[in-house]
C-alpha cells in the first residue's frame, strides 16, 4: 500500500477514467453527491436492499423519462417509487383500511413491493410533478427497502421513482461495477456499496383488493410467495 497522498492520486486518477460520476456509501459526503445529482434531475445507481436500482427524484418527470431511455423499458411498464419508512405514509393520510396499514406493517422494510391504490396523498408524500409518470393512472407501487443508506438517502431527497439498474430483459446487477460496465455511460451518478444483498429483486404483491381477503403476487423475487401468504393469513384470521 503505498502512502496517502499517492493513494488519493490513484483514486482520482481511476475516477477519471469512469464514465460517470461515482460515491461511495460509506461517506456522508457521497451520499449528499449522489443526493445533489438527483434533486438535478439526473439519474443515478444506487444500492437497495435487493439489487441496484436506478433512481430518479419524484420531484421531476423528465428525470424519469430518462430511466426509461436509459434502460430501454418499454413505455408501458408502470416504474415504483421507493420511500424511507411507513411513518411517512401515516404523515401523508392516505385513506387505507386497517388491514392495509397491518400488511404494510408487517412486511415494511424489507424486499417486498405493495401495489396499492393512487391518490392525491402522492402529494403529500412528496411525489409532486411526477404524479402522472409513476404507477399506473390508478395504482402505484410502494418499496421500503431494508437498507439505512437506500432510506437515508429518501430523507434527503424526498421520494425516489427506482427500477432496477440494467437493461430491460437483461439480469440484474448484483455489483456497482456491474451498474458502471452497462450503464455508466448513461447515468448521471453511482452511489458504491459493493456487493448487494440479493440476487433477484423484490416481490410484488397487488394489494388492492385486500379489504376483499385477496392479495396476488405479481412477481416472486426474494421473499417467497408462501412466506408473503403467511404473513396475510395470520392477519386475516385475526382482522377480516
Amino acid at each position: 500500500m503505498g502512502p496517502p497522498l499517492i493513494k488519493e492520486k490513484m483514486n482520482s486518477e481511476i475516477s477519471m477514467e469512469l464514465p460517470c460520476p461515482v460515491a461511495s456509501s460509506r461517506l456522508s459526503s457521497g451520499l449528499l453527491k449522489i443526493a445533489g445529482l438527483l434533486e438535478e434531475g439526473g439519474v443515478c445507481g444506487i444500492p437497495t436492499d435487493t439489487v441496484y436500482a436506478l433512481a430518479a427524484s419524484c420531484k421531476n418527470p423528465q428525470a424519469i423519462e430518462k430511466i426509461y431511455n436509459i434502460k430501454d423499458r418499454p413505455a408501458e411498464k408502470p416504474i415504483c417509487i421507493c420511500i424511507s419508512s411507513v411513518e411517512q405514509l401515516v404523515a401523508a393520510k392516505p385513506p387505507f383500511s386497517p388491514v392495509l396499514w397491518e400488511f404494510m406493517r408487517n412486511v415494511y422494510p424489507g424486499g417486498i413491493s405493495c401495489i396499492i391504490s393512487k391518490g392525491n396523498w402522492l402529494f403529500k408524500l412528496g411525489v409532486g410533478a411526477a404524479y402522472d409518470r409513476v404507477g399506473t393512472r390508478d395504482s402505484i407501487m410502494i418499496r421500503v427497502p431494508d437498507h439505512t443508506v437506500t432510506c437515508h438517502l429518501c430523507d434527503i431527497t424526498g421520494p425516489l421513482a427506482i427500477t432496477s439498474a440494467n437493461p430491460s430483459g437483461e439480469p440484474d446487477s448484483t455489483h456497482h461495477s456491474m451498474v458502471i460496465n452497462r450503464l455508466g455511460h448513461k447515468i448521471q451518478g453511482l452511489l458504491c456499496d459493493g456487493d448487494s444483498n440479493e440476487v433477484v429483486a423484490s416481490t410484488v404483491v397487488n394489494c388492492l383488493r385486500i379489504d376483499e381477503g385477496i392479495i396476488t403476487i405479481v412477481r416472486e423475487g426474494c421473499v417467497p410467495a408462501f412466506k408473503v401468504q403467511q404473513i396475510f393469513e395470520r392477519l386475516k384470521n385475526t382482522m377480516l
